[in-house]
């Protein structure tokens, strides 16, 4: 495997990734100075940004109120998340996001590194097997099973959100893992055009089925395809849960990203 810095993985990350790349698939996407204010399909905003452009604390608080005030404007959108990253010059950020009622989530890393790390061959427990879905029917179900894997109600919004992205976007890849015809675990493959970056996102697995390896295994055959289709590098933001599994196989933490949501 090509060793890389984390400095020049970072680069990457912030030249390559936060673009248009961050918003594919999104109804609209409007630039309001360093902003990109995207709206997708069932209601979800999405704000983000290369950086702030050297905005003090009054000009930061300026940009969320600002930005708000869009998403406001238009009854369809019900929540809209505001992406930060750690390694931003992003003075009072924090404190203006809670002042205009977002809600800081969990902390993630963000993980980058050579797809040739994970693309390794990983045993499956007896009885679980992988594929490659497109269907409506299969993409409803692994969307529900990970609403459940991450303790959540089934969400129909997200599921339709998902059914609409793989219709549209034939580069993205639904992979299950299955036991018994239940799916148990399941994670996306998201190409990056333009790029030499693919996103692995979605990764979940039931509890009963954790610490066997299933997610690692979905995460290897991700890294295979993307190598196929020409991709050098695999981004993630992922939690603790997945972080480690990531770490061993040669990927790095290059920064953190806290999602902020703001609920109508």
């Amino acid at each position: 495997m090509t060793d890389v810095d984390p400095a020049a993985l970072l680069r990457i990350y912030d030249d390559q990734l936060r673009t248009d790349a961050e918003t594919p698939g999104a109804q609209e996407v409007l630039e309001h100075g360093p902003l990109r204010l995207a709206t997708f399909n069932g209601g979800r905003g999405f704000i983000s940004y290369r950086d702030l452009g050297g905005a003090d604390d009054a000009g930061v608080r300026r940009l969320v109120a600002e930005a708000l005030e869009h998403y406001r404007s238009r009854p369809e959108v019900v929540d809209v998340e505001w992406k930060t990253r750690g390694h931003d010059d992003a003075p009072g950020l924090h404190d203006a996001l809670v002042e205009h009622g977002f809600v800081p989530g969990e902390v993630e890393s963000v993980m980058m590194g050579a797809a040739e790390g994970l693309a390794v061959d990983v045993p499956l427990p007896e009885g679980v097997t992988l594929r490659q879905v497109r269907s409506e029917e299969d993409v409803r179900a692994m969307s529900a099973a990970a609403d459940e894997a991450f303790e959540e109600p089934v969400s129909v919004r997200r599921a339709d959100d998902l059914v609409f992205r793989v219709s549209r976007d034939p580069l993205i890849e639904i992979w299950v893992a299955e036991a018994d015809g239940l799916v148990v675990s399941s994670g996306r493959l998201e190409p990056v055009r333009g790029t030499e970056v693919a996103g692995v996102w979605g990764g979940s697995t039931l509890p009963a089925w954790r610490g066997q390896g299933i997610y690692r295994a979905l995460t290897a055959v991700r890294a295979r395809s993307a190598l196929r289709l020409g991709y050098r590098y695999l981004h993630s933001d992922s939690t603790e849960y997945s972080r480690p599994i990531l770490e061993r196989s040669g990927l790095v933490r290059v920064t953190t990203t806290t999602p902020y949501e703001w609920t109508r």
